[in-house]
């Protein structure tokens, strides 16, 4: 029941959070990329938080803990959660004062790839049971090579890469979509530490990096 609570305690706290910056600087609830945004982001947010509790409690609850060990990580995270308060500002501004717009196809494409990305992170957690959101090497962890870790040596900042880049899609604010770009630097920085700690505490992790050469985009990066 206590990891229940704090699940639940946390999504309603996001759900406000986001609201916030979103609804507030559009002056209005009356904004429908808002809305379904809202709607695409915390539905299957909420129904993979209730899989996990009845399937995998402690992948919920190592997903929950947020407080990284690492003062590069630190960093990353102040450096995402600026990001995304301007991102999510800007867009509701945007709706506002009827800036700049996409066309209505980027919209609709941007809502089908968010749910693929959705879906492709979902897949991630289920191959991955060890997947927590800090850096960390855990009790008997082992190196995860099958799957999309077969493909990339990071799965999820893949998911999370589209899952970001559709966000502004959505909110139909081309603003805030160059300010998402800068997830590019925060993620390499993200995957550079984390890639160091994997080589010098997780056995097989080096064996693993010449097996899969690519982080994210294969053949790419």
């Amino acid at each position: 029941m206590k990891l229940l609570f704090e699940a639940l305690l946390k999504f309603i706290s996001g759900v406000i959070l986001v609201s916030i910056l979103l609804f507030l600087p559009a002056g209005t609830l009356k904004w429908t990329n808002g809305l379904l945004f809202l709607a695409l982001l915390f539905i299957p947010m909420f129904i993979t938080g209730i899989v996990m509790y009845l399937k995998a409690p402690d992948l919920l609850r190592r997903r929950l803990n947020v407080k990284e060990k690492q003062n590069e990580q630190k960093d990353v995270i102040s450096y995402s959660g600026i990001m995304f308060i301007l991102a999510f500002v800007i867009a509701g501004l945007n709706y506002r004062f009827q800036w700049v717009f996409f066309p209505n196809i980027v919209v609709v494409i941007g809502c089908v790839l968010f749910l693929i990305s959705y879906l492709l992170f979902a897949e991630v957690l289920r191959e991955n049971a060890y997947l927590s959101r800090t850096i960390e090497v855990q009790e008997n962890q082992k190196v995860i090579d099958t799957g999309l870790y077969a493909i990339v040596r990071h799965p999820m900042y893949f998911a999370t890469t589209f899952l970001f880049f559709t966000m502004p899609c959505i909110l139909d604010s081309p603003i805030s979509l160059l300010i998402m770009l800068c997830y590019i630097p925060i993620i390499v920085k993200r995957i550079k530490n984390e890639e160091e700690v994997l080589e010098k505490e997780l056995d097989g992790y080096s064996e693993y990096k010449e097996k899969v050469k690519y982080k994210i985009i294969p053949f790419i990066y």
